[in-house]
């Protein structure tokens, strides 16, 4: 099955846009830590307390959703959400060990993986080539920086990046 970008571009930014309304619409007790508040070795938390059960789930239902309403597989849809998830939890992995704090800005970090895990991940199911993945990545990025801004002078989002 082919698909353009353009839909798998859409897929990724609900799974990316669920999440943070979820944590302005859900109390704080409907959303526990990925991580349990667990540490590693270097005393750091291993996500963070922003990645929630509740993002995870929302993140899926959204990304499911819209793939069915554009004529996608559920199953794909569920997994380019989870694989979107798939990247920002590297991000928040990797933002983590290297000290930064939740929510801190990682310009391309906070992008790219978000967008090529899922890309890559659904070449083969969607149809998708490189230039595609290479299109999706660099859109989502550029995208997700303006969203940001505008969600959090619409009062969506707490930080502006």
């Amino acid at each position: 099955m082919d698909t353009t970008p353009l839909v798998v571009l859409a897929l990724i930014l609900a799974a990316n846009g669920a999440p943070v309304l979820a944590a302005r619409l859900l109390p704080a007790s409907w959303r526990p830590p990925i991580d349990g508040g667990l540490r590693l070795a270097d005393g750091r938390p291993l996500f963070g307390r922003s990645k929630t059960w509740a993002g995870i789930l929302a993140a899926l239902l959204a990304s499911g959703t819209l793939a069915v309403l554009l004529g996608i597989d559920l199953q794909n849809g569920l997994l380019l959400g989870a694989l979107a998830m798939a990247g920002d939890l590297f991000s928040s992995f990797v933002k983590r060990r290297i000290g930064l704090e939740p929510h801190a800005r990682a310009l391309g970090l906070d992008q790219v993986p978000e967008a090529l895990f899922p890309s890559l991940g659904s070449m083969p199911l969607l149809g998708l080539d490189w230039a595609d993945v290479l299109l999706v990545t660099l859109a989502f990025a550029a995208l997700e920086l303006a969203l940001s801004r505008l969600g959090y002078r619409l009062g969506i989002r707490r930080h502006p990046y």
